[in-house]
């Protein structure tokens, strides 16, 4: 499975480790992603995505539903 947010769409980027000599080696940044269920009533049944911690406050914020659908027409969810 891919570390790609299925709400947001946030995936790992690149940067530079740096250490105390200021020596640069290349390193990623992964988002914070959790295996989540939400219940979804329209369907009437649970679905697990794998959510960042900042699309969890999105749907506590605007509502499962709501974000589900934004998240289809950007392209981040095809399910």
């Amino acid at each position: 499975m891919s570390r790609v947010c299925q709400i947001t769409g946030k995936r790992p980027i690149t940067g530079h480790r740096v250490s105390h000599s200021n020596i640069k080696t290349k390193r990623r940044f992964l988002p914070n992603l959790l295996d989540k269920k939400f219940y979804h009533p329209d369907e009437d049944r649970w679905i697990t995505l794998r959510v960042s911690a900042k699309a969890i406050r999105i749907i506590n914020k605007i509502g499962f539903s709501k974000a589900l659908k934004e998240a289809r027409e950007k392209g981040y969810y095809t399910g």
